[in-house]
């Protein structure tokens, strides 16, 4: 199937992880189908891996920015404005389960929702008026902490929430306009950070097998790719009746009755 994506200008926060993780998967699948994806990160392994598109013929930017901050992601929407005229899609990537908890705090708190929610609503104010020319779409990337809560991490939970509801609100403000808004909601997803995560654990190993044996398909966790297609389907007018949802990408893990799980 064609998404139609071919030339199409698309913006990612947290596009600078570690190769395999969901940003920089996201943007990798985006240049297969032929968009061209606007890094939006602090790291500066933006810089290389915009290099590497640019080799491929593709008219990708990367704008280091530190999302916590507002103003500078309102400078990085003025770069965008002034490269490309328009937005087809944002995709909102940016996040960090930083275990920002009760015992955490109030700066900690604060500043992981500056991360991991503020920074969804400023990129959507200041990318709006490029987003209208063309009715294009935003898609905020979501987390089952919002929905099952995860304990010790108040802050990325409170965010998460936070950006549920957000997507459900700009579905209605912008509908008037055109513009689709949706969250992909993910769960348990076979990242570098989440390898490395493991590995910090005393007894990771059998901490991952009771993780995985709780995912109800093909007991296995959602890889990077998978969430990758969805997010590129969801941003295509191949989608284009869908507003105001949140698809969980998750095997289903965090809707299905738990006696599928018994042995």
């Amino acid at each position: 199937m064609d998404l139609e994506l071919k030339g199409k200008i698309v913006v990612v926060t947290g596009a600078a992880g570690i190769k395999g993780s969901i940003g920089e998967t996201i943007v990798q699948h985006l240049a297969n189908e032929g968009a061209v994806p606007v890094l939006v990160d602090r790291n500066d392994r933006g810089f290389g891996y915009a290099d590497e598109l640019q080799k491929r013929g593709i008219d990708s930017i990367f704008i280091q920015t530190d999302l916590a901050d507002y103003t500078q992601i309102e400078k990085a929407a003025r770069i965008i404005e002034e490269k490309y005229g328009r937005i087809d899609a944002l995709i909102n990537n940016v996040g960090v389960n930083d275990g920002a908890g009760l015992e955490a705090s109030m700066e900690e708190f604060m500043y992981s929702l500056k991360l991991n929610m503020v920074s969804f609503f400023a990129m959507t104010k200041f990318c709006l008026p490029m987003i209208k020319k063309v009715k294009g779409n935003i898609l905020n990337i979501g987390s089952k902490v919002a929905l099952t809560g995860q304990g010790g991490t108040s802050g990325y939970a409170a965010s998460k929430g936070g950006v549920l509801g957000l997507t459900r609100e700009w579905a209605v403000d912008l509908i008037k306009e055109g513009i689709r808004s949706n969250a992909i909601i993910i769960a348990e997803s076979w990242t570098p950070a989440y390898d490395s995560w493991i590995k910090t654990l005393e007894n990771g190993e059998e901490k991952l097998k009771s993780i995985v044996k709780k995912i109800p398909l093909e007991n296995r966790m959602t890889t990077p790719a998978e969430i990758a297609d969805a997010c590129l389907f969801t941003i295509s007018n191949r989608s284009s009746h869908t507003t105001g949802q949140f698809i969980t990408v998750d095997g289903g893990y965090v809707h299905l009755d738990r006696s599928l799980l018994t042995e």
